[in-house]
């Protein structure tokens, strides 16, 4: 879903029209007491988000959202008739992801689009649930039976990796040089270090770390 907040009857239609056709799912808003109430009910992919408006200015809604701990990292992209470089500076160190000043093509704003979701989703959306393990690599986010666990950068590392290749065996050989950048010497146990210490910090979580033995280890049932 991607939200409109443009006050502009005609603009806010033309876009709203473009994204569906476009494939994108979208809802536009005149007024930002309108976009914060429907912020209530739902979460957005983004946010295109005009300067000019009633109630509040855009680059004040553009602050609060950075603001706050679940839409600090909302991609948004300012609409605005201001194409001065100042105004694009400023809008920028707000904390814009782009800025598209009036008139703009439908074709460019949908390319924009694109950029910025290729950009910014892949290390928001990534996250893994196996059972009561829980881990957002992006915001550094381990919870296991509902408590967040605090693990070593490591042991954090390590747990990523064995996430992201999920049902697939990985040697020590290859955890070490993908964790720690040296190749496995037949003697060294750092890796079953850190896989005891992982697994006695998650409790009953930890459980899914499988040794397959002679082999390495894997997760398996990822979500």
């Amino acid at each position: 879903m991607i939200y409109v907040l443009e006050d502009d009857d005609n603009i806010r239609k033309l876009i709203l029209y473009t994204l569906h056709t476009s494939g994108f799912e979208a809802e536009g808003f005149a007024r930002p007491s309108a976009f914060y109430e429907a912020m209530e009910r739902q979460m957005p992919r983004m946010l295109l988000l005009d300067i000019m408006l009633p109630e509040e200015d855009g680059l004040s809604v553009l602050s609060k959202l950075r603001r706050g701990s679940d839409t600090h990292a909302l991609p948004v992209i300012l609409l605005t008739a201001k194409g001065t470089e100042y105004d694009k500076v400023v809008g920028l160190d707000a904390g814009a992801d782009d800025y598209l000043p009036k008139p703009f093509g439908m074709l460019e704003l949908v390319s924009r689009i694109k950029a910025v979701l290729r950009r910014t989703e892949p290390a928001a959306q990534e996250e893994y649930r196996v059972g009561s393990l829980y881990v957002c690599p992006a915001r550094h986010i381990v919870r296991a039976d509902g408590q967040e666990v605090k693990l070593a950068l490591k042991e954090f590392e390590l747990l990523c990796a064995l996430l992201r290749s999920s049902g697939v065996v990985l040697t020590r050989d290859a955890l070490l040089s993908q964790i720690w950048g040296y190749s496995f010497d037949g003697e060294s146990r750092t890796v079953d270090v850190h896989i005891r210490n992982l697994r006695k910090k998650l409790g009953e979580a930890g459980n899914c770390i499988e040794t397959v033995k002679g082999v390495g280890y894997k997760i398996g049932g990822t979500t």
